[in-house]
């Protein structure tokens, strides 16, 4: 079966596809860099560089799809006017993106599509025609009369394979029936995935390819050795952030903070670089002193085996590590669409 993707990214999401006769031939990005990137890492595939809103665009996408026969449409389209890690605006414009999504099905009508986004976007209403309806509402109305069975439901990716929390609305829709949702699997806790990786201190780089550890300010690194496993550095009662100043930093119970050993990672943002940011440290190991040790954010390949991606899973070399981290913290844990797939109800 060849499929399109909607908002491709770099096509995190389509990784396993391949091997369940899935064949992503066409692909929408809007970004070049990111098209260029899903260009190296499937070279058999069209990607279409340029904004969907685009009518050129649009028909070219379109176009290339119905010649190719696509029956499986895959879209994520972006999330950051719904995600509570936004600003969660109404009307922001990029709400509105789904619609692209919705007119690609309809003249499209491929057995089996999937629409991917934030849990906000069950809740999240759109202007269609000058009315404000809700997003869920606005799928049944245009694709329950072309004979789909639509199944809106939320999924954690740590239920699916991932060892890492990610919960994700997914719109199933398909011409053959109800598209269930598979058994849950049992949890992958963060020690069950990269304990086997060595240590790592800022700066340090091991032998393990993509295994090496940025480079952190000295003032991050002594409050990052105080903290313990799963805490964060905010709690520390004496080595808690400072600015230069020594004036106390304030912020988020999530931030400065290691993640914990015994569970799924908490979900891998964008700014999976930044100690400051949410649940980016490693949970580190005591030292003989009381210390902990791997004072530094996750390195990529701990990232990418977070995230449930394959071992040889390999970026462009021209991709920088900011660019890599992005991208990562923008796409869809694969072992959950994966999942997905596998429960696809099958044609009699």
């Amino acid at each position: 079966m060849n499929g399109v993707s909607l908002f491709a990214n770099v096509g995190i999401a389509e990784t396993y596809l391949e091997k369940h006769d899935i064949h992503i031939v066409v692909a929408n990005e809007l970004l070049e860099n990111r098209a260029n990137f899903h260009h190296e890492l499937y070279p058999n595939c069209e990607i279409v560089q340029g904004d969907i809103t685009d009518d050129t665009i649009y028909a070219t996408v379109l176009k290339k799809a119905q010649q190719q026969n696509c029956d499986f449409l895959l879209a994520t389209p972006p999330c950051q006017g719904m995600s509570v890690a936004g600003k969660m605006a109404e009307n922001d414009p990029r709400n509105s993106l789904i619609k692209y999504v919705v007119e690609m099905i309809k003249a499209l009508q491929p057995t089996y599509a999937m629409i991917e986004n934030v849990q906000g976007v069950l809740k999240t209403y759109i202007s269609v025609n000058g009315i404000k309806t809700k997003i869920t509402k606005y799928i049944e109305d245009e694709l329950l009369a072309l004979g789909y069975f639509i199944n809106p439901t939320v999924v954690d990716a740590a239920d699916y394979g991932t060892p890492q929390h990610r919960k994700r609305a997914i719109f199933l829709i398909s011409k053959i029936a109800k598209w269930e949702l598979p058994t849950k699997q049992k949890q992958i806790t963060t020690k069950e995935a990269i304990s086997h990786l060595p240590s790592l201190e800022s700066d340090e780089i091991s032998k393990i390819k993509y295994h090496y550890a940025k480079k952190h300010n000295q003032r991050h690194i002594s409050f990052l050795k105080q903290t313990p496993t799963g805490k964060t550095a905010l709690q520390n009662k004496i080595h808690y952030p400072k600015k230069e100043s020594g004036e106390r930093i304030k912020g988020y119970s999530t931030t400065y903070k290691r993640i914990a050993w015994d569970k799924p990672a908490p979900t891998i943002t964008m700014a999976n670089g930044s100690v400051s940011s949410q649940n980016n440290v490693h949970p580190g190991r005591i030292n003989k002193d009381g210390t902990y040790s791997d004072a530094r954010v996750l390195t990529l390949k701990e990232i990418f085996i977070l995230t449930g991606l394959p071992d040889d899973w390999t970026p462009p070399e021209w991709a920088s590590e900011n660019l890599i981290r992005h991208v990562i913290g923008e796409g869809v844990p694969p072992k959950l669409i994966e999942s997905l797939i596998l429960s696809m109800p099958t044609k009699v």
